[in-house]
């Protein structure tokens, strides 16, 4: 199982961004799927989840209501769309599939991460 993630950049505060993370060499509707980000010097921390089919979804509490989370089981993608960003949102963002139902809010119950993709907000 492979995740790609891509979207990442340099944006000012109160702009937006998009990640996307394509998914291949697995059946993408059986996977849960989640979003975590690592700032310098920090541990990594949950940003967002979905389940199988979009309908059960978390967000920690830092995102809530800036950030949406999607995903197109057509396509093996899911997405992170990011809106009025703040430069504290600055940091690699992963993308990390598991098997099964619930959406989990832990990293490590995650069996697949993506490359990262750096996302900076500038002041």
């Amino acid at each position: 199982v492979q995740l790609q993630a891509s979207g990442g950049g340099l944006v000012q505060a109160g702009g937006s961004l998009r990640l996307s993370c394509a998914v291949s060499g697995s059946t993408f509707s059986s996977y849960v799927m989640g979003w975590f980000r690592q700032a310098p010097g920090k541990e990594r921390e949950f940003v967002a989840a979905t389940n199988w089919n979009g309908e059960k979804i978390y967000y920690a509490d830092s995102v809530k209501g800036r950030f949406i989370i999607s995903r197109d089981n057509a396509k093996n993608t899911v997405y992170l769309q990011m809106n009025s960003l703040k430069p504290e949102d600055t940091a690699v963002y992963y993308c990390a599939g598991r098997e099964g139902v619930v959406a989990v809010t832990s990293p490590s119950p995650y069996d697949y991460w993506g490359q990262g993709t750096q996302v900076t907000v500038s002041s």
